[in-house]
């Protein structure tokens, strides 16, 4: 089974389970994607099985954009998004016409600035909630200066601006600990499951069924726990 996935957590995870589905036939092949784009692609063109890498927005989001039929097979883990700075210790220092990057795909870029929202920076309409896009800022009293970039750039940019939204997966890469390192986490009842996805034609098959499965037992709960320290939090 081919399955795309981002180095951390996802491939760290499927390593992890990799021995028990290989005693019940499976042969796990992890592609690993420092993209969000590819996965999806190369899933819809039969050159993976499945993926593993996204929440449901981002995937609602790409079907409708990119006009694909994938679907979500299983909702695995979270991770909670946050704000980084390597310049300021805590968020009331930040000062005014400060740079911000978020990332610049539409659903995590909206589940930034939902992020900057509650961190008293700006405010968004009334109503648009994690759709928003900086065309709907209607307060910034800080005159925050806000740059969309490359979700997978955002850690290396971070010395280049005072804050960066940053996905959990970039920010393990670099060597970020959410926990201890971010101004700001998103709540661990956060809507962005990431979960397992595949195709119409091979949703309900054996393979997948035993991969889901693997994925939702106790001893990855405890892998996920022990590993991520609260940077990563199970879904199931």
């Amino acid at each position: 089974m081919k399955i795309g996935a981002s180095a951390v957590p996802h491939a760290e995870i499927l390593e992890h389970i990799k021995p028990q589905l290989a005693k019940e036939g499976i042969n796990l092949d992890i592609k690993v994607f420092t993209d969000y784009v590819l996965p999806n692609t190369q899933l819809d063109e039969k050159a993976l099985d499945a993926n593993f890498f996204q929440h449901e927005p981002y995937l609602a989001d790409q079907n409708k954009t990119r006009n694909l039929k994938l679907v979500k097979i299983a909702a695995i883990h979270i991770e909670p998004f946050g704000i980084y700075s390597s310049k300021i210790k805590k968020l009331d220092e930040l000062k005014d016409g400060a740079k911000v990057a978020i990332p610049n795909d539409a659903t995590n870029g909206g589940r930034a600035l939902a992020l900057l929202e509650k961190a008293g920076l700006i405010k968004l309409k009334d109503g648009v909630g994690i759709s928003g896009t900086v065309k709907d800022i209607v307060e910034n009293k800080k005159n925050i200066k806000i740059s969309e970039q490359e979700a997978a750039m955002l850690p290396r940019t971070l010395s280049e601006v005072d804050l960066a939204a940053i996905n959990t997966n970039f920010a393990l890469e670099a060597k970020l600990v959410p926990t201890k390192d971010a101004l700001l986490l998103e709540d661990k009842n956060s809507p962005y499951a990431n979960i397992v996805v595949a195709r119409e034609d091979n949703k309900n098959s054996e393979a997948l069924q035993k991969l889901v499965k693997a994925l939702q037992t106790d001893d990855v709960k405890k892998f996920i726990n022990d590993k991520y320290q609260g940077a990563v939090v199970p879904a199931f």
